[in-house]
């Protein structure tokens, strides 16, 4: 997944020179600076500043894996142009458009899907009798704003001076229900606090919203210009309002819907045009009580259910909602987030900061991925519209893992909506010229390709490999052979078969894969990529265990399965046969793992000579002007260093680390954290923690730059890695877990939990010692620096030194 970032070429510094650039960096960049209170719990700004708006719009974002809704505030903004999206975004939603080639060629993607921004429906404006509450007039005397990772509530606290003088304390708490993926609930609380008056609270949903438009980026916004959605109905009763509309051409119906209730003596006026619903409460206000309205939104459309279901659906659960109010609402929310945290805190004692940042970027993770088999997570969440709210590899070897092991049922969904699009992958191998078998798009929301870009995009095969690896994770981990009988299997099996009409056997018999791109975008259609081969070989392997063992133990299931693939007998043994002559680029003289065949033939990019300002080189350089050199984008060995950990040696691995090192610009977000895990585990302590720290904080300290057009995802759960991985130096080889623990000198110590083969683990680790403790299961094997450890009930807390 492309991304970018600011640092020119890190590697080409020591430690201190580094810190040192990256500092004249952030002081000279023009973008706007934000610094947050320490908080290991919370994010909590205490002045309004409009030259970080869109940027706090972004990070105090809330979502459910489902609705997204960013962190403006209810009453709107009237500040300057480009300080400001509200956006409201449905996780796998989508409008489509064809895509315009001015030189088409066969078997190019045709059609691009976009995520949507859907209509505003948590509006509330505030009048005070004839003015209108608004953050940038009058005086804001008091003003604060927290988002809590326990409770999910975003609350807003503040008074403000009215130009005429009056003056009120207003009182907001917002949360995106967990339990409920259609629904969100405000709480609406005015005081005035020096008069007696008419006070208006005017409850709006806005369907006179539109996406970004992209520019000169193209990792920002959408080709579409104006609205994709049109109306046709919309529903005003009492406390009740909708809108119901339809997008042009992908044909989805949506229902947005809010029910509002205000207790006390109030009048009620309503007016409706035709993209806007608005319901006007207006209460004779006495100085020192409060008025409170609380408003329950939600949002339904056809991809879920049929057309003629969605306003019934909506009334009943606002009705629920209601009933329940959004006290109890809150307590649920507070209940679930408690349950997650006890399965997947990371506790850093040592660097506040670093505390602060992991547990943000757990937080939009659980905010962000999608839930009930349907949807994915994409690269910005449900924050912002970068990357059009696409899919991408990112989720297989960045995210899974991280949900896999701190919260399984939600891997294994992710896994299931990979089920989903199984016959768009056969689809689009028909279309990419193989006969048999199944190629996943690179980029799609609905199934479809949607990467206009070739080179970049549908040549990256390697995402079928990614998708085989993180089932292969799920098998070790959680031994459901019920998901792989009736889901797994099957794309295991027909995802490998693309590798055979892939590749072919050169005149020394060795298996090459040609014409593909790897993980790193600055090199693109090469023969023999390291890295496709290698996970391409891992695959293969995989998938004939996967055929010997069901027709050794579920002969019937398995026969199911050949039969749906048309899977004939001989091909486990061609796998089997390619993946043991898989040709994996080396160099001798270098004695490194060449990233393909003419990597290293290459001439190294003059990373001296190039300007600050010319990073990230994708936007300011021609494509073929950076193909043409030694020069990488982000992880692409060490990506397999870290995925095939067995397969190398330590010196392999250092050897490796110090070439791709000094030519990796890592413009791309996804690239720090792997440097971190691979330098933390051959020993490159400092440079380990310094890359670690560039993953941790990214979005917060918007490092890269762009987190006003959404949070990065995969380098969120690149933090996790990083600690799991990387200091923790877990790996599991042959289903067998491992663990190789360091402790930062920063830290005092750390502590995380994962899920395994039907046990909770917790690892702590301390300066001196390590303590493994089973908190469920009955029995856990695992190693720890080699040596094998057998806990159990009996024994449930084990303490090893390092």
């Amino acid at each position: 997944m492309p991304a970018t970032g600011p640092i020119p070429n890190p590697n080409r510094f020591e430690i201190q020179e580094y810190a040192l650039l990256k500092e004249s960096i952030v002081q000279s960049s023009d973008r706007p600076q934000h610094t947050f209170p320490l908080e290991a719990w919370c994010i909590r700004e205490t002045s309004f500043d409009t030259a970080s708006h869109f940027l706090d719009e972004t990070l105090f974002a809330l979502g459910n894996g489902y609705i997204g809704l960013r962190g403006s505030h209810e009453e709107g903004y009237s500040g300057p142009a480009g300080t400001s999206l509200d956006g409201t975004y449905l996780n796998g939603f989508y409008e489509s458009e064809a895509i315009h080639y001015p030189e088409a060629a066969y078997g190019l993607a045709k059609t691009n899907q976009f995520m949507l921004n859907v209509p505003n429906a948590k509006g509330i404006a505030l009048w005070l009798e004839d003015e209108r509450f608004d953050l940038l007039e009058g005086k804001l005397d008091r003003y604060e704003r927290s988002l809590d990772f326990r409770t999910g509530i975003l609350l807003r606290t503040l008074e403000w001076t009215s130009p005429q003088g009056r003056r009120v304390a207003v009182t907001s708490r917002r949360l995106v229900s967990f339990d409920d993926k259609h629904l969100f609930a405000i709480e609406y609380e005015v005081v005035a606090l020096n008069f007696s008056g008419r006070v208006r609270l005017v409850s709006s949903i806005d369907g006179a919203v539109k996406n970004i438009e992209a520019g000169d980026d193209p990792r920002v916004g959408s080709a579409v210009s104006g609205q994709s959605l049109r109306v046709v109905d919309s529903q005003l009763g009492p406390n009740f309002s909708a809108l119901v509309q339809r997008t042009s051409n992908s044909g989805f119906m949506l229902v947005s819907a809010a029910q509002t209730e205000l207790r006390g003596i109030y009048e009620l006026s309503q007016t409706r045009s035709e993209q806007r619903l608005e319901q006007t409460y207006t209460v004779a206000a006495l100085e020192g009580e409060a008025v409170r309205l609380c408003k329950f939104g939600c949002y339904y459309s056809s991809r879920d259910y049929p057309e003629s279901e969605l306003m019934a659906r909506a009334k009943e659960t606002l009705a629920l909602a209601q009933g329940q109010g959004f006290r109890a609402l809150a307590q649920a929310q507070e209940q679930y987030l408690a349950n997650f945290w006890q399965q997947a805190d990371v506790q850093i004692a040592g660097d506040d900061a670093l505390q602060q940042g992991i547990h943000f970027n757990q937080f939009h993770l659980l905010q962000s991925v999608g839930r009930d088999g349907k949807t994915n997570i994409s690269a910005k969440g449900v924050t912002g519209e970068g990357y059009e709210g696409h899919y991408f590899w990112d989720t297989e070897i960045y995210i899974f893992p991280f949900f896999l092991y701190s919260k399984p049922e939600i891997a294994k969904k992710l896994l299931e909506y990979r089920y989903a699009g199984l016959a768009k992958a056969r689809e689009r191998a028909r279309q990419m010229s193989h006969a048999v078998g199944a190629l996943y798009p690179w980029r799609t929301i609905a199934g479809e390709e949607c990467s206009a870009y070739f080179p970049a995009g549908t040549a990256q095969y390697h995402i079928n490999a990614d998708i085989a690896y993180s089932i292969k994770l799920y098998m070790e981990a959680t031994g459901d052979l019920d998901y792989l009988i009736r889901y797994g299997a099957e794309i295991v099996l027909e995802t490998a078969r693309i590798w055979i009409g892939l590749g072919c056997y050169d005149r020394a018999g060795r298996y090459c894969i040609n014409q593909v791109t790897g993980p790193d975008e600055y090199t693109a259609l090469v023969n023999n990529n390291y890295y496709t081969n290698a996970m391409a070989q891992m695959h293969l392997n995989f998938a004939v265990a996967i055929a010997e063992q069901l027709q050794a133990e579920h002969p019937a299931e398995y026969a199911r399965i050949a039969a749906l693939a048309g899977l004939d007998a001989a091909e486990p043994a061609e796998w089997r046969r390619a993946a043991a002559l898989m040709l994996l680029p080396y160099d001798e003289a270098l004695q490194i793992h060449a990233q393909d065949d003419s990597f290293l033939s290459k001439k190294k990019w003059d990373f001296a000579a190039t300007p600050k300002e010319n990073y990230p080189l994708l936007l300011n350089y021609h494509p073929m002007v950076i193909y043409r050199h030694q020069v990488c984008k982000q992880a692409d060995v060490v990506l397999a260093l870290l995925l095939l950990s067995e397969q190398f040696t330590l010196d392999d691995k250092r050897r490796d680390f110090d070439y791709y090192e000094a030519v990796t610009t890592h413009d791309s977000s996804l690239s720090s954290c792997i440097f971190s895990i691979i330098a933390s585990e051959v020993g490159y302590h400092d440079k380990a923690y310094d890359y670690f720290m560039e993953t941790a904080r990214l979005d917060l300290d918007d490092t890269h730059g762009n987190t006003h057009y959404g949070v990065h995802t995969a380098a969120m759960a690149g933090t996790w890695m990083g600690v799991a991985y990387g200091f923790a130096g877990m790996r599991v080889f042959d289903g067998a877990l491992h663990f190789a623990p360091t402790l930062p000198k920063q830290w005092q110590h750390y502590t995380f939990k994962i899920h395994f083969q039907g046990a909770l683990l917790e690892v702590r680790v301390e300066p001196a010692r390590v303590e493994y403790r089973l908190l469920q299961g009955e029995t856990l094997g695992f190693h720890h620096h080699g040596e094998r450890i057998e806990m159990t009930l009996a024994t449930p807390v084990q303490s090893r030194s390092h």
